[in-house]
């Protein structure tokens, strides 16, 4: 068996992460991968926690640095706990978000400086990277209608198309950047085609994998 693989789904709100993550773990259990399914912020208790900060509504007056320091503390945490632990037993990490989230939104949308998020990465990380990413790209006004369908809207959800704007043109800029790793995705279309789409990308690490 081939080392396990870390695979990460990045996107603004809206793009379908949940749904696709869903029909990518099926194509692992096709190929009796085992695997480990979590999220950022999340994935541990500690994490979880954190979550419920970072997303609740009602903390619309948290600092921009606040936030970025408590995107890396349960990030620190998961990789502690969880990733680096699972990876080792030999099970692939399928993770709703990743340190990409942190250039997207926390720089992009938040407009922290690109060499200070990357401090944190150097110095938590180590060089630790993702081996897939997957982003799903569409137009933010896209996103936000599909997410105005949900219900109850959490801190981030809140932002204005702007916001989402910016964060969208940052994932992409990093997508530009490292070609070897991103795998682009078009999410505004037919769930079918976004699904052949990601199994394309997926396809080689499977085929390598058995």
């Amino acid at each position: 068996m081939q080392q396990a693989k870390f695979i990460t789904l990045e996107g603004i709100e809206g793009v379908g992460k949940s749904s696709n993550l869903i029909f990518l773990l099926q194509l692992l259990k096709e190929k009796n991968i085992p695997f480990c399914q979590t999220r950022e912020p999340g994935g541990t208790p500690l994490g979880e926690q954190l979550r419920a900060l970072l997303l609740a509504p009602t903390e619309q007056g948290m600092g921009s640095n606040t936030e970025l320091l408590l995107m890396f503390a349960a990030r620190a945490e998961h990789l502690h706990a969880l990733i680096q632990p699972e990876l080792k037993k030999g099970n692939w990490v399928v993770s709703d978000r990743f340190t990409d989230a942190s250039y997207a939104y926390q720089g992009g949308g938040r407009g922290i400086s690109k060499q200070r998020i990357l401090a944190l990465e150097a110095w938590l990380q180590e060089g630790f990277q993702p081996d897939l990413t997957l982003l799903l790209d569409a137009p933010p006004e896209v996103g936000l209608a599909r997410v105005s369908q949900r219900g109850a809207s959490d801190r981030f959800e809140q932002e204005q198309v702007s916001f989402f704007q910016r964060v969208r043109e940052a994932y992409l800029e990093r997508a530009e950047r490292e070609p070897e790793r991103f795998r682009l995705i078009n999410a505004d279309q037919p769930l079918f085609a976004v699904q052949a789409e990601i199994k394309a990308a997926l396809m080689p690490f499977l085929s390598r994998a058995v």
